[in-house]
C-alpha cells in the first residue's frame, strides 16, 4: 500500500477481516464476495472509481482474501491495500459491459482454480452495485456452490466506529462547517442554483486546515421555494431570487467519511411558517439528542422525535435518520439502522447517525439535521453550523 494511501494501520484491517470471519462462520457460509466498495475499503483499504464496472473482495472463513476487478484497475488495488500481487487478480478488458461473457464468469473459474467452487458462498445480493446477471452468471457456472443472500454482513459490521473513524467524520464536519460559513459569505438573490451549487462543491473539496475534501456520494441536494417540497433535488440555472427559502441538503467528506448537514436558507425576511418550523425543529432536535445513549434502541429514539413533534400539530411519515459513516455513490448511508419507531436496534457507543428531522409540505420544505455519535452523555453533533434557519437580508 502507497504510504500517503494508508487510511488505518495494519492491525485495524485485520481485526476486520478476524470479525468478518467470525460473523461468516457463524452463518454458517464459507466464502463472502463482497460488492459493496464501502465494505472493500473497509475491509481492505481499496478505493478507486471502479465501482462502475464488476469488481468484489472474497473473502473466506479459512483465510481466503483476494481482490477482483478489471485489469486497468489492478495497480490502484496495488496502491491502496496490502493484498500480495497473487491476490489482486484482475479480468480482461474484453469484459467489460460484453452481452456475451461475464466478469462472474471469470471469477468462477478462479475459484475452481482455488478449489473453492464448491462451498457455501454468501452474497450482497440486494446492493447498488450487484446485478441480477452477475448472481445468474455465478449460479451457472458454479453449479456444485451453495448460495445465501448476506447483504449486509459487513455493513452492520461497520455500525461501530474506532476513534480514528469518528476522528475522519470530525474532520468532515469541520469542511461541512466551513462550508456553509461560505455559503453565508457569497450567496446573493442574483445567484443562479448552479452557481450556488458550484461555490459549495469548491468549498467542500477545498478542505479546511490543510484536511482535503473527499467527493461526496450525493451531491449538493438544494430545494428553492416549491422545489423544497420535494426532498431529492439538484440545481439548474434558475435565479435564486428574493424572498426566497431554499433547503440545502449537503455533506463534506474525509477519507471517504461523511458528514451530513442540512440546513434552510432565507433570503429576505423569513415568513412565519419558515420561523415556526425552526422553533419546533430545534425543538425536536434538544429533546431527541439526549435519547443516543448506548442502551436505547433506534425506535425509542424516533418516538421521542415523533411525539415532540406531534405536540406541535406536525406530522411525518418517514424515517428521521440512519446510520453513516465510510461509503460511495450513489448514498451516504450504511443502509443497516434507521431512526423509525419500529427499529429495535440496540444503540452502541461510537455508532454514528444522520439525525434528519426534515419536513415536507404541499410547497415548501424545512430541514435542520445533524451527524450524531453516541455517547453515554448522550449524542454529540460532528459539524457545529449553527443550528437555526440561515437569514441573509
Amino acid at each position: 500500500m502507497k504510504e500517503g494511501r494508508r487510511r488505518f494501520t495494519k492491525d485495524e484491517y485485520l481485526s476486520r477481516q478476524k470479525v468478518t470471519r467470525e460473523s461468516m462462520q457463524s452463518k454458517g457460509i464459507d466464502l463472502l464476495i463482497v460488492y459493496d466498495p464501502a465494505n472493500m475499503n473497509w475491509l481492505t483499504g481499496y478505493d478507486g472509481w471502479s465501482f462502475y464496472v464488476h469488481q468484489c473482495l472474497v473473502i473466506g472463513t479459512d483465510g481466503e482474501l483476494f481482490w477482483f476487478g478489471r485489469g486497468i484497475d489492478a495497480n490502484g488495488a496495488k496502491l491502496t491495500t496490502d493484498l500480495k500481487d497473487d491476490d489482486i487478480i484482475s479480468y480482461p478488458d474484453h469484459y467489460v459491459q460484453s452481452p456475451e461473457i461475464h466478469p462472474m464468469e471469470y471469477l468462477a473459474g478462479i475459484l475452481k482454480e482455488r478449489n473453492l467452487h464448491n462451498k457455501k458462498i454468501g452474497l450482497e445480493k440486494d446492493n447498488y452495485y450487484f446485478s441480477a446477471r452477475a448472481a445468474e452468471s455465478l449460479y451457472a457456472s458454479l453449479p456444485d456452490s451453495t448460495f445465501t443472500d448476506n447483504t449486509a454482513l459487513v455493513n452492520w459490521l461497520r455500525s461501530v466506529k474506532s476513534d480514528q473513524e469518528i476522528e475522519y467524520i470530525s474532520t468532515a464536519g469541520k469542511i461541512i462547517t466551513n462550508v456553509y460559513e461560505h455559503i453565508m459569505q457569497v450567496v446573493t438573490p442574483k445567484m443562479r442554483k448552479n452557481e450556488l451549487a458550484a461555490e459549495i462543491s469548491h468549498s467542500a473539496i477545498s478542505g479546511v486546515d490543510g484536511e482535503y475534501g473527499d467527493y461526496t456520494s450525493i451531491v449538493p441536494l438544494l430545494g428553492l421555494r416549491e422545489e423544497a417540497a420535494a426532498s431529492h433535488m439538484t440545481w439548474d440555472s434558475e435565479i435564486i431570487g428574493n424572498d426566497s427559502g431554499m433547503f440545502l441538503e449537503l455533506a463534506a467528506a474525509h477519507a471517504r467519511y461523511h458528514c451530513p448537514c442540512s440546513r434552510t436558507l432565507y433570503l429576505g425576511k423569513p415568513t412565519q411558517p419558515y420561523l415556526e418550523a425552526e422553533k419546533v425543529i430545534n425543538e425536536c432536535i434538544e429533546v431527541t439528542l439526549e435519547m443516543f445513549k448506548p442502551g436505547n434502541t433506534c425506535g425509542e429514539v424516533a418516538s421521542k422525535f415523533f411525539g415532540t413533534l406531534k405536540k406541535y400539530g406536525y406530522e411525518k411519515d418517514n424515517r428521521s435518520g440512519y446510520s453513516i459513516g465510510l461509503s460511495y455513490p450513489p448514498d451516504w448511508g450504511e443502509r443497516t439502522m434507521s431512526i423509525r419507531t419500529n427499529d429495535t436496534s440496540v444503540l452502541q457507543e461510537n455508532m454514528v447517525f444522520h439525525f434528519m428531522p426534515a419536513l415536507w409540505f404541499d410547497d415548501w420544505g424545512f430541514e435542520t439535521t445533524e451527524s450524531i455519535v453516541v455517547k453515554e452523555q448522550g449524542g454529540q453533533c460532528l459539524s457545529h453550523v449553527p443550528r437555526q434557519l440561515l437569514v441573509k437580508e
